[in-house]
């Protein structure tokens, strides 16, 4: 039900139910543009209207991405989806690749055909991915939507990686690793299996896929055991579709490609850049350099120069490598390998900036004042020759005063330059002030065997926070030459936080006796405030946590509504083409804009083009992240199997009617502990403290308190830890409602018979800046 607004409309002015109503049903983007035309709105009364539109998403009522509304909890009229399996009726069956599980289950879409198909229309099937013009169902039945097939983005793998389970008989089930299938299972005749055994993990490839009954499939090839660690990656890369082999025609273009030569590019080779990488690096694809600025009017400023690997004049538009990596969106690294999106001729040998060898780069000059502030910048298309390859330790070591036998003849020249012209740009930086999160990033080491040597914190550098910073300033620059230039673009994009994840943070501080200020507008300051009130205390690394859960995902737009996490107006991917297409397109349409040569963005490339490019690469990019955090869950339940019955410290990272959720300090592993085994009496819920409280001894166990925890199961192949809580909860007042006879065994025990599998931990993280 709509409830009544403080903004009440004139006369002639639409109701709220018919703004609800337009939205609800429009077709397409809508946003304040497209409702004041289509009501009449004009003037002061666009005032009105905004003030509607706020009261609307204050209540619920409707989300808002940017400058677009939608109804909350419903899914806008054109949505990309995956295409996940048939039912019962042989009808297809899809979900979003995005959706809140604030708002609920994933909705399912069933999808229809026309009675007469036109020619060269796209025919989907199980394991698609496809844009859907899609529409509500009536409720309930058994989905909400149904849905037509506007364009398949990405066809099903041949391929299906799953555990083989074989049968007295002969042949097999394959039980695939993809969540989304688990209840698809696979025939495998007698014959086909191969040299599978029982409990291996397998690929196959489908080789019958009717409407009804079980497909059936052929085993291609055997990984191994799924307890290998080996193994653990594979599955991550099938489950989640990542192509992991480049097609022969990509290899065979990348082979073919010959070192870029000097011919048009200005010659930078004497200017003594240097790139700063983690050691195990492999691809270089940035470089930095700093000097004093000559210019009497820029007194204590600096130049700036970051010089980024010129990936498009090797990855030419409609090639064979431009598909490929279109479709691959991004790198994908796990701690046993990596998934580039370029083949290593490419991103590993031509594009790499390996020192004192010749490199064609795009680089951008920066003018830096003395208050840190960028004053001009240019670009130009150059060819460039790494003076020095650096590890982040290596260079922070030498400006500490431990210079080695490379940083020694450089760091006067060259590193103290660039340390000098990062404290100017610290300074801009802290006033802009964007979100300070502290969150240790844990990093796995594997043995030569690729099972887990540690898991460890590693330590965070000012040599981290300095190409950080430099390449921020690269982007912003990237963004404003190509607004000037009135040039398509593809940006990065960061909304500010939802009303209703704002709410929901309200109440977790408030369950820590904080609060967040009731009016103004919402900036990353709002944040840090909170963030510096608890800096070093107990509840530290909690609310960095929620922080981060309560904040939007970063994604790619050709629509810019700014990055809030960075508190940037305008901000675009230029500084990784090797690792991210994003960046190349933004390359590309520099290259295009400001005439640089004939690698550019194809002439006539629209809006519309660029629409659909955000949208693949940023579910590759959600992909990606999904893929390498699973690897990470499964490879750390895989390190802790062995140790069933060891306890550990933790915190509660989540609270739900099914237990608590508990994050252990030493690994940073994430683990359940079923409600029905808590203590000895029956405990219930509260949502708006976070907190399960049991009724008859008041014992209460809140978000963010500090738990010891008794390991009971580790499930590897689902990356999952079932924990024994051992520690009491704190006892608060009884307020009524409990039974003095403790717990109820008959409820309790069909509770914990439910709670005897572990519980995969499912934490939603926010996109990267």
């Amino acid at each position: 039900m709509v409830k009544p607004s403080k903004a009440e409309p004139r006369s002639h002015l639409p109701s709220r139910e018919e703004v609800v109503s337009f939205v609800t049903h429009a077709q397409g983007k809508v946003g304040k543009r497209e409702i004041a035309h289509h009501f009449n709105i004009k003037g002061s009364d666009r005032i009105w209207l905004k003030q509607i539109l706020k009261d609307l998403e204050i209540e619920g009522v409707f989300d808002r991405r940017g400058k677009t509304v939608h109804k909350a909890g419903q899914l806008p009229p054109v949505v990309l989806a995956d295409i996940t399996r048939r039912d019962r009726d042989g009808e297809l069956i899809a979900v979003p690749t995005e959706w809140d599980e604030e708002h609920g289950a994933i909705p399912t879409i069933i999808l229809v055909s026309p009675r007469k198909p036109r020619p060269g229309m796209p025919v989907a099937g199980v394991g698609d991915r496809a844009l859907l013009r899609v529409d509500p169902l009536k409720p309930g039945d058994i989905h909400r939507y149904s849905g037509r097939v506007t364009k398949i983005i990405a066809k099903k793998q041949a391929q299906v990686l799953g555990i083989f389970r074989s049968l007295p008989e002969g042949g097999g089930r394959l039980i695939p690793v993809d969540k989304k299938a688990r209840d698809q299972e696979l025939q495998i005749r007698p014959g086909d299996e191969g040299e599978a055994q029982d409990g291996d993990l397998i690929a196959v490839s489908v080789i019958k896929h009717g409407r009804f009954g079980l497909p059936t499939a052929k085993v291609k090839e055997r990984l191994g055991s799924v307890k290998s660690e080996k193994a653990v990656s594979l599955i991550a890369i099938f489950a989640h579709n990542i192509p992991n082999e480049f097609p022969k025609a990509v290899l065979d273009e990348a082979a073919a490609a010959k070192p870029a030569t000097l011919d048009g590019r200005e010659d930078w080779r004497a200017l003594p850049l240097v790139t700063i990488d983690p050691p195990d690096a492999k691809d270089h694809d940035d470089a930095v350099h700093a000097v004093p600025d000559e210019d009497p009017n820029n007194a204590g400023g600096f130049i700036v120069t970051v010089a980024i690997a010129d990936v498009s004049a090797y990855v030419r538009p409609g090639s064979a490598m431009d598909g490929q990596a279109q479709e691959r969106g991004n790198s994908v690294y796990f701690p046993d390998r990596v998934v580039p999106m370029l083949p290593e001729r490419i991103s590993n040998d031509l594009c790499s900036l390996r020192p004192r060898e010749d490199r064609p780069a795009l680089a951008v000059r920066m003018v830096i004042g003395p208050d840190g502030r960028k004053i001009r910048h240019s670009f130009h298309r150059v060819m460039m020759r790494s003076a020095e390859k650096l590890s982040y330790s290596q260079a922070q070591a030498a400006i500490d005063g431990r210079p080695d036998e490379v940083t020694t003849p450089i760091l006067g020249t060259i590193l103290k330059p660039l340390w000098a012209a990062y404290e100017l740009v610290k300074k801009a930086r802290d006033i802009r002030e964007p979100l300070f999160l502290d969150l240790p990033e844990r990093k796995i080491v594997l043995k030569p065997d690729g099972t887990v040597d540690r898991v460890f914190v590693p330590e965070r550098l000012e040599a981290h926070k300095l190409i950080e910073e430099f390449m921020i300033l690269a982007n912003v620059a990237a963004a404003e030459a190509l607004e000037q230039a009135q040039s398509e673009l593809i940006y990065r994009v960061h909304d500010e936080p939802s009303l209703e994840k704002m709410r929901s943070l309200s109440e977790v501080l408030a369950s820590i006796g904080l609060k967040i200020p009731g009016q103004g507008p919402i900036k990353p300051e709002l944040f840090n405030r909170i963030l510096r009130s608890v800096d070093g205390s107990e509840h530290q690394l909690f609310i960095n946590e929620v922080v981060l859960r309560s904040q939007s995902q970063a994604e790619y737009s050709a629509e810019n509504y700014g990055h809030f996490g960075l508190n940037l107006r305008r901000y675009a991917h230029f500084t990784s083409p090797i690792r991210r297409y994003a960046d190349l397109i933004v390359h590309r349409a520099l290259v295009s804009a400001l005439k640089l040569g004939k690698d550019g963005l194809p002439e006539g490339t629209t809006r519309a083009e660029l629409i659909e490019i955000s949208a693949k690469i940023s579910a590759a990019e959600r992909r990606a992240m999904a893929a390498e955090r699973e690897t990470i869950d499964r490879l750390i339940a895989h390190f802790l199997a062995d140790r069933i019955g060891a306890t550990f410290d933790g915190q509660i990272s989540g609270v739900s009617k099914a237990g608590l959720f508990i994050k252990l300090h030493e690994t940073g592993a994430d683990g359940f502990v079923p409600a029905a085994t808590i203590g000895n009496d029956y405990y219930r819920y509260d949502e708006t403290t976070h907190s399960m409280r049991g009724e008859d001894t008041g014992e209460t166990y809140r978000l963010g308190d500090k738990v010891e925890v008794k390991l009971v199961e580790a499930a590897p192949v689902a990356g999952a830890l079932r924990f024994e809580l051992l520690t009491k909860g704190r006892v608060t007042a009884r307020t009524g409602g409990g039974r003095k006879g403790g717990k109820r065994p008959a409820r309790r025990a069909k509770a914990a018979e439910a709670a005897r599998s572990p519980t995969r931990v499912k934490v939603k993280r926010r996109g990267r800046a």
